[in-house]
């Protein structure tokens, strides 16, 4: 009884087995020819891939990234035709093939019973896979200009990864030519776009190990690291680039930014240095220095040495004529606190008298500052103190009614 039972549950299991063997080759039959179902294709090999008896056959899993082929060569073909191609269709097809495809390269390099890997579909997907390589790139774009920049990622991703499979190794698809240059730096450029700053730094550390767009791929990675506020990779990255790209001016001027905000005075100065020798005739950097000695080492003489560099260079730059009214003014406002925490009428109105010679000197500044930027709050309010302490009415109220609307 027992031997007619177990050859009864052999007889099951079999069949069950020959049951899925057979799906798989509905599968790939409903997926081939002019009348080709690929829903259908779809359905026969999903069940394949979830059964038990067959969810670790090559096959099956050849078969699956095979139905995703048929149906962007279906599509692609109507393109070359001149016809209208359903282009969602077309690359939503293309992007499914790998996935299947890593799955059967797995099974399929599977030592059999002799302990030997004798590869029955690898052949075939190479063939899939090396015709259609290209088209990835396409993909990419397509969802690109989509805006959606996740699977234009993923479709550049795929195009890297399979120059990087083990049964393309020394063939023309592994080669690192422009296309791969060009789809790295788009890869990383998708991955800014989907705000995981850790996604993208990887993406943008592989891309500037090429040539392609460098600059732009260190500044997209200086941005990358600024978001995600690792100040070492990105004071590190901003040297690099530095140095790289001695003539772009966005990595000097970034690393003394940096400087600036970290306190670190001696270094901005520094390189405010290097970046003056390189462009002498820049009014931002004097001013910008002028800015160093102001805020940082707050040294108001040297501060208004750099604004009135700048001024020398550029009369009309209105940053650094706004900067130096400030220095005036901040020491009149100084000074007058000064003044009263004096007891002593005589020298009180000895120290207030200075106040308001820092405010006359102001003036002239403020003035012109806002004759160049009238929107500019900040030197409407700087002329309001001004005048208030000078005891000038007429000019008070009427910076008064313009910073009110009237």
């Amino acid at each position: 009884m027992k031997r007619i039972l177990l050859a009864v549950a052999l007889c099951v299991a079999a069949t069950g087995a020959f049951a899925q063997k057979k799906a798989v080759k509905e599968a790939q039959s409903l997926a081939k020819g002019s009348s080709a179902n690929f829903t259908e294709a779809r359905t026969v090999i999903k069940g394949a891939l979830e059964n038990p008896e067959t969810k670790e056959d090559p096959q099956a899993w050849y078969v699956a990234g095979f139905i995703e082929s048929q149906q962007f060569d279906a599509e692609q073909t109507k393109q070359m035709l001149g016809q209208q191609a359903d282009e969602a269709t077309m690359y939503t097809a293309l992007t499914s093939i790998l996935p299947y495809f890593e799955k059967a390269y797995e099974y399929d390099q599977r030592p059999n019973a002799k302990g030997k890997v004798k590869p029955k579909y690898t052949k075939d997907m190479k063939s899939i896979l090396s015709s259609n390589h290209v088209y990835f790139i396409n993909a990419g774009a397509y969802y690109f200009d989509k805006e959606d920049y996740q699977k234009a990622y993923d479709a550049f991703e795929q195009y890297l990864k399979i120059k990087k499979m083990p049964m393309f190794v020394d063939t023309p698809v592994a080669m690192e030519d422009s296309n791969f240059m060009t789809v790295q730096f788009y890869a990383a450029v998708a991955a800014t776009q989907l705000k995981n700053s850790e996604l993208a730094i990887a993406a943008l550390e592989r891309a500037k190990n090429t040539d392609y767009r460098a600059n732009d791929v260190y500044q997209y990675l200086c941005y990358e690291y600024e978001q995600a506020k690792d100040s070492v990779n990105l004071e590190k990255t901003l040297v690099e680039g530095m140095e790289k790209f001695p003539n772009e001016p966005y990595y000097l001027m970034s690393l003394i930014n940096t400087y600036i905000y970290s306190n670190r005075n001696e270094k901005a100065i520094e390189y405010l240095n290097t970046a003056i020798a390189k462009d002498p005739q820049n009014p931002q950097l004097y001013d910008v220095m002028g800015r160093v000695y102001e805020t940082g080492l707050k040294d108001n003489d040297k501060a208004a040495e750099y604004f009135k560099k700048a001024l020398e260079i550029n009369p009309e730059y209105v940053e650094s004529i706004g900067n130096l009214g400030r220095i005036y003014y901040n020491q009149g406002v100084n000074k007058q606190g000064e003044a009263n925490m004096i007891n002593d009428a005589a020298k009180y109105q000895e120290e207030l008298a200075k106040a308001k010679e820092f405010f006359k000197q102001a003036m002239p500044y403020f003035e012109k500052a806002h004759q160049m930027k009238p929107d500019e709050r900040e030197y409407m309010i700087a002329l309001r103190g001004i005048y208030y302490n000078l005891n000038m009415g007429p000019q008070f109220e009427a910076i008064e009614a313009e910073m009110n609307g009237n």
